[in-house]
Protein backbone atom coordinates (compact mmCIF):
# COMPACT_ATOMS: atom_id res chain seq x y z
CA UNK A 1 0.00 0.00 0.00
CA UNK A 2 1.35 3.41 -0.99
CA UNK A 3 2.19 5.82 1.82
CA UNK A 4 1.10 9.38 1.08
CA UNK A 5 1.55 12.70 2.87
CA UNK A 6 -0.48 15.84 3.27
CA UNK A 7 1.06 19.18 4.30
CA UNK A 8 -1.34 21.52 6.08
CA UNK A 9 -0.17 25.12 6.58
CA UNK A 10 -2.12 27.54 8.76
CA UNK A 11 -1.18 31.24 8.78
CA UNK A 12 -2.76 34.14 10.61
CA UNK A 13 -2.96 35.94 13.95
CA UNK A 14 -1.63 33.90 16.85
CA UNK A 15 -3.97 33.03 19.70
CA UNK A 16 -4.29 30.31 22.34
CA UNK A 17 -5.76 27.04 21.15
CA UNK A 18 -4.81 27.07 17.45
CA UNK A 19 -2.68 23.92 17.67
CA UNK A 20 -5.23 22.16 19.88
CA UNK A 21 -8.09 22.93 17.52
CA UNK A 22 -6.24 21.70 14.45
CA UNK A 23 -5.13 18.42 16.00
CA UNK A 24 -8.53 17.76 17.49
CA UNK A 25 -9.90 17.82 13.95
CA UNK A 26 -7.08 15.66 12.57
CA UNK A 27 -7.68 13.06 15.30
CA UNK A 28 -10.97 12.11 13.61
CA UNK A 29 -9.17 10.79 10.53
CA UNK A 30 -6.85 7.79 9.87
CA UNK A 31 -3.59 9.79 9.67
CA UNK A 32 -0.31 9.87 11.60
CA UNK A 33 1.82 12.91 12.39
CA UNK A 34 5.06 12.90 10.38
CA UNK A 35 6.38 16.40 11.11
CA UNK A 36 5.42 19.69 12.79
CA UNK A 37 6.94 23.16 12.64
CA UNK A 38 5.59 26.36 14.11
CA UNK A 39 6.87 29.94 14.26
CA UNK A 40 5.41 33.18 15.59
CA UNK A 41 6.74 36.55 14.39
CA UNK A 42 5.16 39.70 15.85
CA UNK A 43 1.96 37.88 16.75
CA UNK A 44 1.54 36.19 13.39
CA UNK A 45 1.58 32.39 13.41
CA UNK A 46 2.67 29.94 10.75
CA UNK A 47 1.93 26.33 11.66
CA UNK A 48 2.93 23.50 9.33
CA UNK A 49 1.76 19.93 9.94
CA UNK A 50 2.77 17.00 7.74
CA UNK A 51 0.50 13.97 8.16
CA UNK A 52 0.88 10.56 6.55
CA UNK A 53 -1.90 8.25 5.40
CA UNK A 54 -2.34 5.09 3.37
CA UNK A 55 -2.98 5.75 -0.34
CA UNK A 56 -4.32 3.61 -3.16
CA UNK A 57 -7.53 3.14 -5.11
CA UNK A 58 -9.19 0.87 -2.53
CA UNK A 59 -8.71 3.05 0.52
CA UNK A 60 -11.27 5.72 -0.09
CA UNK A 61 -8.52 8.30 -0.11
CA UNK A 62 -10.45 10.91 -2.01
CA UNK A 63 -13.39 10.79 0.41
CA UNK A 64 -11.08 10.93 3.44
CA UNK A 65 -9.05 13.82 2.05
CA UNK A 66 -12.16 15.74 1.09
CA UNK A 67 -13.73 15.37 4.53
CA UNK A 68 -10.48 16.25 6.30
CA UNK A 69 -9.91 19.27 4.09
CA UNK A 70 -13.42 20.55 4.75
CA UNK A 71 -12.96 20.12 8.50
CA UNK A 72 -9.57 21.88 8.52
CA UNK A 73 -10.92 24.69 6.35
CA UNK A 74 -13.77 25.22 8.83
CA UNK A 75 -11.30 25.50 11.73
CA UNK A 76 -9.23 28.05 9.80
CA UNK A 77 -12.34 30.10 9.04
CA UNK A 78 -13.40 30.06 12.70
CA UNK A 79 -9.92 31.27 13.72
CA UNK A 80 -9.68 33.93 11.02
CA UNK A 81 -6.68 32.20 9.43
CA UNK A 82 -5.65 31.05 5.97
CA UNK A 83 -4.95 27.41 5.15
CA UNK A 84 -3.03 25.70 2.33
CA UNK A 85 -2.95 22.03 1.36
CA UNK A 86 -0.20 20.13 -0.48
CA UNK A 87 -0.09 16.40 -1.14
CA UNK A 88 2.83 14.14 -2.01
CA UNK A 89 4.44 10.77 -1.43
CA UNK A 90 6.35 9.81 1.72
CA UNK A 91 9.43 8.84 -0.31
CA UNK A 92 9.74 12.26 -1.92
CA UNK A 93 9.13 14.26 1.25
CA UNK A 94 11.63 12.81 3.67
CA UNK A 95 12.78 15.69 5.82
CA UNK A 96 16.36 16.73 5.10
CA UNK A 97 18.41 16.79 8.27
CA UNK A 98 20.50 19.88 8.86
CA UNK A 99 24.14 18.85 9.09
CA UNK A 100 25.47 22.32 9.68
CA UNK A 101 24.57 25.31 11.79
CA UNK A 102 25.26 28.71 10.24
CA UNK A 103 25.13 31.60 12.75
CA UNK A 104 24.91 35.15 11.40
CA UNK A 105 25.62 38.03 13.80
CA UNK A 106 25.58 41.77 13.31
CA UNK A 107 24.79 45.03 15.07
CA UNK A 108 22.04 45.17 12.46
CA UNK A 109 21.23 42.67 9.72
CA UNK A 110 20.45 44.18 6.35
CA UNK A 111 18.42 42.29 3.71
CA UNK A 112 21.48 42.33 1.44
CA UNK A 113 23.47 40.39 4.02
CA UNK A 114 20.85 37.65 4.27
CA UNK A 115 20.49 37.57 0.48
CA UNK A 116 24.24 37.22 0.02
CA UNK A 117 24.60 34.44 2.58
CA UNK A 118 21.56 32.55 1.32
CA UNK A 119 22.85 32.92 -2.22
CA UNK A 120 26.24 31.45 -1.31
CA UNK A 121 24.53 28.52 0.43
CA UNK A 122 22.40 27.85 -2.65
CA UNK A 123 25.41 28.16 -4.97
CA UNK A 124 27.14 25.50 -2.88
CA UNK A 125 24.26 23.12 -3.67
CA UNK A 126 23.04 23.22 -0.07
CA UNK A 127 19.59 23.77 1.37
CA UNK A 128 18.39 25.96 4.25
CA UNK A 129 16.07 23.73 6.27
CA UNK A 130 15.24 26.08 9.11
CA UNK A 131 15.90 29.66 10.27
CA UNK A 132 15.60 30.80 13.87
CA UNK A 133 16.38 34.08 15.63
CA UNK A 134 18.63 33.62 18.67
CA UNK A 135 19.09 37.25 19.68
CA UNK A 136 17.69 40.68 18.92
CA UNK A 137 19.92 42.78 21.18
CA UNK A 138 22.59 43.99 21.79
CA UNK A 139 23.32 42.28 18.47
CA UNK A 140 21.03 40.41 16.12
CA UNK A 141 21.78 36.73 15.59
CA UNK A 142 19.96 34.28 13.37
CA UNK A 143 20.77 30.60 13.01
CA UNK A 144 20.27 28.66 9.80
CA UNK A 145 20.14 24.86 9.72
CA UNK A 146 21.81 23.83 6.46
CA UNK A 147 22.01 20.44 4.80
CA UNK A 148 23.95 19.15 1.81
CA UNK A 149 27.10 21.25 2.18
CA UNK A 150 30.77 20.55 2.82
CA UNK A 151 31.54 22.49 6.05
CA UNK A 152 35.06 23.58 5.11
CA UNK A 153 34.10 24.76 1.64
CA UNK A 154 31.00 26.55 2.93
CA UNK A 155 33.01 28.22 5.70
CA UNK A 156 35.37 29.71 3.12
CA UNK A 157 32.51 30.94 0.93
CA UNK A 158 30.58 32.48 3.80
CA UNK A 159 33.67 34.09 5.31
CA UNK A 160 34.12 36.03 2.07
CA UNK A 161 30.47 37.07 2.06
CA UNK A 162 30.60 38.02 5.74
CA UNK A 163 33.52 40.34 5.09
CA UNK A 164 31.70 41.95 2.18
CA UNK A 165 28.50 42.43 4.19
CA UNK A 166 30.28 43.42 7.44
CA UNK A 167 28.66 40.72 9.54
CA UNK A 168 30.00 37.68 11.41
CA UNK A 169 29.24 34.17 10.17
CA UNK A 170 30.06 30.93 11.97
CA UNK A 171 29.74 27.48 10.41
CA UNK A 172 29.64 24.47 12.73
CA UNK A 173 28.62 20.85 12.58
CA UNK A 174 25.35 20.24 14.38
CA UNK A 175 24.43 17.32 16.58
CA UNK A 176 26.15 15.89 19.62
CA UNK A 177 29.58 17.35 18.84
CA UNK A 178 28.23 20.89 19.21
CA UNK A 179 26.29 20.15 22.37
CA UNK A 180 29.24 18.35 23.96
CA UNK A 181 31.43 21.46 24.38
CA UNK A 182 31.95 21.68 28.15
CA UNK A 183 35.15 23.65 28.83
CA UNK A 184 35.70 27.28 27.83
CA UNK A 185 39.32 28.49 27.85
CA UNK A 186 39.68 32.23 27.35
CA UNK A 187 42.46 34.73 26.89
CA UNK A 188 42.31 37.65 29.32
CA UNK A 189 43.81 40.86 27.90
CA UNK A 190 41.59 42.39 25.18
CA UNK A 191 39.27 39.38 25.45
CA UNK A 192 37.85 38.87 28.93
CA UNK A 193 38.90 42.40 29.84
CA UNK A 194 39.33 45.56 27.82
CA UNK A 195 42.90 46.57 27.13
CA UNK A 196 46.23 45.11 28.28
CA UNK A 197 47.21 44.80 31.94
CA UNK A 198 50.87 45.40 31.22
CA UNK A 199 49.94 48.72 29.66
CA UNK A 200 48.04 49.70 32.79
CA UNK A 201 51.17 48.88 34.79
CA UNK A 202 53.31 50.78 32.29
CA UNK A 203 51.15 53.88 32.69
CA UNK A 204 52.12 53.92 36.37
CA UNK A 205 55.78 53.41 35.43
CA UNK A 206 55.75 56.21 32.84
CA UNK A 207 56.67 53.95 29.90
CA UNK A 208 53.26 53.31 28.33
CA UNK A 209 54.15 54.32 24.78
CA UNK A 210 57.14 52.00 24.55
CA UNK A 211 55.31 49.06 26.14
CA UNK A 212 52.26 49.52 23.87
CA UNK A 213 54.46 49.46 20.78
CA UNK A 214 56.11 46.17 21.79
CA UNK A 215 52.71 44.68 22.74
CA UNK A 216 51.29 45.46 19.30
CA UNK A 217 54.25 43.85 17.58
CA UNK A 218 53.80 40.69 19.65
CA UNK A 219 50.03 40.48 19.06
CA UNK A 220 50.58 40.77 15.30
CA UNK A 221 53.04 37.88 15.50
CA UNK A 222 55.99 40.03 14.48
CA UNK A 223 57.88 39.41 17.72
CA UNK A 224 58.40 36.32 19.85
CA UNK A 225 56.08 36.65 22.84
CA UNK A 226 58.56 35.51 25.50
CA UNK A 227 61.13 38.02 24.27
CA UNK A 228 58.56 40.79 24.07
CA UNK A 229 57.33 40.01 27.60
CA UNK A 230 60.81 40.18 29.08
CA UNK A 231 61.45 43.50 27.31
CA UNK A 232 58.23 45.01 28.58
CA UNK A 233 58.53 43.67 32.12
CA UNK A 234 62.07 45.04 32.40
CA UNK A 235 60.62 48.52 31.96
CA UNK A 236 58.52 48.03 35.10
CA UNK A 237 61.53 47.63 37.38
CA UNK A 238 61.21 49.59 40.60
CA UNK A 239 57.40 49.91 40.66
CA UNK A 240 56.04 49.46 44.21
CA UNK A 241 53.92 46.36 44.76
CA UNK A 242 51.00 48.60 45.76
CA UNK A 243 50.56 49.25 42.04
CA UNK A 244 48.67 45.95 41.74
CA UNK A 245 45.89 47.27 43.94
CA UNK A 246 45.51 50.34 41.73
CA UNK A 247 45.54 48.33 38.49
CA UNK A 248 42.96 45.83 39.77
CA UNK A 249 40.58 48.76 40.21
CA UNK A 250 41.34 50.00 36.70
CA UNK A 251 40.58 46.68 34.98
CA UNK A 252 37.32 46.84 32.98
CA UNK A 253 35.54 43.65 31.94
CA UNK A 254 34.49 43.33 28.29
CA UNK A 255 30.73 43.95 27.89
CA UNK A 256 28.87 40.66 28.25
CA UNK A 257 31.68 38.93 30.18
CA UNK A 258 29.65 38.41 33.35
CA UNK A 259 26.65 37.17 31.36
CA UNK A 260 28.81 34.70 29.43
CA UNK A 261 30.44 33.22 32.52
CA UNK A 262 27.25 33.20 34.60
CA UNK A 263 25.21 31.50 31.87
CA UNK A 264 27.76 28.80 31.10
CA UNK A 265 28.32 28.07 34.78
CA UNK A 266 24.56 27.51 35.11
CA UNK A 267 24.88 24.85 32.42
CA UNK A 268 27.73 23.18 34.32
CA UNK A 269 30.45 24.28 31.92
CA UNK A 270 33.97 24.59 33.30
CA UNK A 271 35.54 28.00 32.72
CA UNK A 272 39.26 28.76 32.48
CA UNK A 273 41.42 31.79 31.78
CA UNK A 274 44.92 31.63 30.39
CA UNK A 275 46.93 34.80 30.17
CA UNK A 276 50.23 36.21 29.06
CA UNK A 277 49.51 38.72 31.83
CA UNK A 278 50.09 38.29 35.52
CA UNK A 279 48.63 36.29 38.40
CA UNK A 280 48.70 39.41 40.58
CA UNK A 281 45.76 40.62 38.47
CA UNK A 282 44.15 37.41 37.13
CA UNK A 283 43.74 35.91 40.61
CA UNK A 284 41.25 38.69 41.35
CA UNK A 285 39.26 37.83 38.22
CA UNK A 286 39.19 34.16 39.21
CA UNK A 287 37.69 35.07 42.58
CA UNK A 288 35.29 37.69 41.24
CA UNK A 289 33.82 35.57 38.42
CA UNK A 290 34.07 32.09 39.97
CA UNK A 291 36.47 30.79 37.33
CA UNK A 292 37.55 27.15 37.69
CA UNK A 293 41.09 27.14 36.26
CA UNK A 294 43.69 29.76 35.47
CA UNK A 295 47.26 30.14 34.25
CA UNK A 296 49.30 33.35 34.01
CA UNK A 297 52.81 34.71 34.51
CA UNK A 298 54.16 35.79 37.88
CA UNK A 299 55.94 39.12 38.30
CA UNK A 300 58.88 38.94 40.69
CA UNK A 301 58.62 41.24 43.72
CA UNK A 302 61.52 41.75 46.13
CA UNK A 303 61.40 44.06 49.13
CA UNK A 304 58.05 45.42 48.01
CA UNK A 305 59.13 46.41 44.50
CA UNK A 306 59.01 44.84 41.03
CA UNK A 307 62.40 43.56 39.90
CA UNK A 308 61.59 43.75 36.18
CA UNK A 309 61.67 39.94 35.88
CA UNK A 310 59.15 37.10 35.56
CA UNK A 311 59.31 34.13 37.93
CA UNK A 312 59.05 30.59 36.54
CA UNK A 313 57.91 29.36 33.13
CA UNK A 314 56.47 32.00 30.83
CA UNK A 315 52.90 31.45 29.62
CA UNK A 316 53.50 32.05 25.93
CA UNK A 317 51.88 30.72 22.76
CA UNK A 318 52.82 27.03 23.31
CA UNK A 319 52.22 27.49 27.04
CA UNK A 320 48.61 28.50 26.44
CA UNK A 321 47.99 25.33 24.42
CA UNK A 322 49.59 23.26 27.19
CA UNK A 323 47.36 24.98 29.74
CA UNK A 324 44.26 24.12 27.68
CA UNK A 325 45.32 20.47 27.59
CA UNK A 326 46.01 20.50 31.34
CA UNK A 327 42.63 22.05 32.14
CA UNK A 328 40.88 19.45 29.97
CA UNK A 329 42.64 16.64 31.84
CA UNK A 330 41.68 18.13 35.21
CA UNK A 331 38.07 18.46 34.04
CA UNK A 332 38.24 14.87 32.67
CA UNK A 333 37.17 16.05 29.23
CA UNK A 334 38.56 15.31 25.76
CA UNK A 335 40.07 18.21 23.82
CA UNK A 336 37.18 17.94 21.36
CA UNK A 337 34.87 19.26 24.10
CA UNK A 338 36.82 22.49 24.60
CA UNK A 339 36.30 26.00 23.24
CA UNK A 340 39.24 28.43 23.04
CA UNK A 341 38.69 32.19 22.67
CA UNK A 342 41.42 34.74 21.98
CA UNK A 343 42.47 37.76 19.98
CA UNK A 344 46.24 37.69 19.40
CA UNK A 345 48.97 35.59 17.82
CA UNK A 346 49.79 34.30 21.30
CA UNK A 347 46.43 32.47 21.24
CA UNK A 348 46.92 30.65 17.93
CA UNK A 349 48.11 27.31 19.32
CA UNK A 350 45.29 26.93 21.82
CA UNK A 351 42.72 28.03 19.23
CA UNK A 352 44.07 25.35 16.86
CA UNK A 353 44.09 22.68 19.59
CA UNK A 354 40.54 23.26 20.86
CA UNK A 355 37.41 21.57 19.59
CA UNK A 356 36.15 25.02 18.59
CA UNK A 357 38.49 28.00 18.16
CA UNK A 358 36.95 31.47 18.24
CA UNK A 359 38.73 34.70 17.29
CA UNK A 360 37.19 37.54 19.31
CA UNK A 361 37.82 41.02 17.85
CA UNK A 362 41.09 39.50 16.74
CA UNK A 363 44.05 40.35 14.57
CA UNK A 364 43.75 39.16 10.92
CA UNK A 365 46.18 36.27 11.42
CA UNK A 366 43.98 34.92 14.22
CA UNK A 367 40.72 35.37 12.31
CA UNK A 368 42.14 33.38 9.42
CA UNK A 369 43.27 30.52 11.67
CA UNK A 370 40.19 30.23 13.91
CA UNK A 371 37.12 28.10 13.20
CA UNK A 372 35.04 31.24 13.45
CA UNK A 373 35.40 34.93 14.27
CA UNK A 374 33.22 37.28 16.31
CA UNK A 375 33.75 41.00 15.78
CA UNK A 376 31.00 42.45 17.94
CA UNK A 377 32.04 44.23 21.16
CA UNK A 378 29.88 41.90 23.28
CA UNK A 379 31.49 38.79 24.74
CA UNK A 380 28.19 37.07 25.44
CA UNK A 381 27.68 36.79 21.66
CA UNK A 382 29.73 33.59 22.10
CA UNK A 383 26.61 32.06 23.68
CA UNK A 384 24.77 32.22 20.36
CA UNK A 385 27.49 30.15 18.68
CA UNK A 386 26.77 27.48 21.30
CA UNK A 387 23.06 27.52 20.38
CA UNK A 388 21.95 29.47 23.47
CA UNK A 389 19.39 32.18 22.74
CA UNK A 390 19.06 35.60 24.36
CA UNK A 391 15.55 34.72 25.53
CA UNK A 392 16.91 31.69 27.38
CA UNK A 393 19.60 33.81 29.06
CA UNK A 394 17.14 36.45 30.18
CA UNK A 395 14.64 33.86 31.42
CA UNK A 396 17.32 32.18 33.54
CA UNK A 397 18.46 35.55 34.91
CA UNK A 398 14.89 36.48 35.80
CA UNK A 399 14.38 33.15 37.56
CA UNK A 400 17.53 33.72 39.62
CA UNK A 401 16.68 37.36 40.31
CA UNK A 402 19.67 38.63 38.31
CA UNK A 403 19.41 41.89 36.39
CA UNK A 404 20.69 41.10 32.89
CA UNK A 405 23.27 43.69 31.89
CA UNK A 406 26.08 44.03 29.38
Amino acid sequence: MDQRTLLITLTGPDRPGVTSRLFSVLSRFPVTVADIEQVVIRGRLTLGVLVAYAGGPSTGTGTTLGAMWTAVERVAEDLGMEVELSTGSQAKEQRRRGRLSVSVLGATLQPAAIAGIAGRIAAAGANIDRIERLAQWPVTCIELSVSGADPDALRVELAAEAAAQEVDVAVQRTGLSRRAKRLIVMDVDSTLIQGEVIELLAAHAGCLEEVARVTEEAMRGELDFAESLRRRVALLEGLPAEVFEHVRKEVVLTPGARTLVRTLKRLDYRFAIVSGGFTQITDGLVEELGIDYSAANVLEVVDGRLTGRVVGEIVDRPGKARALERFAREAKLPISQTVAIGDGANDLDMIAAAGLGIAFNAKPVVRQAADTAVNTPYLDSILYLLGISRDEVEAADAEDGVLTAL
